[in-house]
């Protein structure tokens, strides 16, 4: 058996295991979101992260930030393909944390 990990599947959860960033995706799998949207349906996330998170998901292709012009200005952020792709990856997870996993100080 080979011992090495594969370079893709390390870039994934390097990516996906940062914190915050599914449960980011999982409210983007809902539809478009202003970032206050988002920040309102994540309690405990600061703005300051929920900001650099954005960004590299933007970055990495699976978040598209959208400015619509109207007053005020509306940004808002869907997911990709790429992104949306994700779906039963983390819908997989989510099964998992239900058998498997107690939130903290329900152990």
């Amino acid at each position: 058996m080979n011992s090495t990990i594969c370079p893709k599947y390390e870039a994934a959860f390097s990516l996906l295991g940062k914190r915050w960033v599914g449960v980011i995706i999982r409210v983007l799998f809902d539809g478009s979101c202003r970032f206050k949207d988002i920040n309102d349906q994540i309690p405990n996330l600061s703005q300051k992260v929920l900001a650099d998170r954005l960004k590299e998901l933007e970055g990495c292709g699976l978040v598209q930030r959208e400015c619509v012009e109207e007053k005020p200005l509306k940004i808002t952020y869907t997911l990709t393909q790429k992104g949306r792709d994700l779906q039963p990856v983390l819908e997989a997870v989510h099964v998992w944390a239900e058998k498997w996993m107690n939130p903290p100080g329900h152990e």
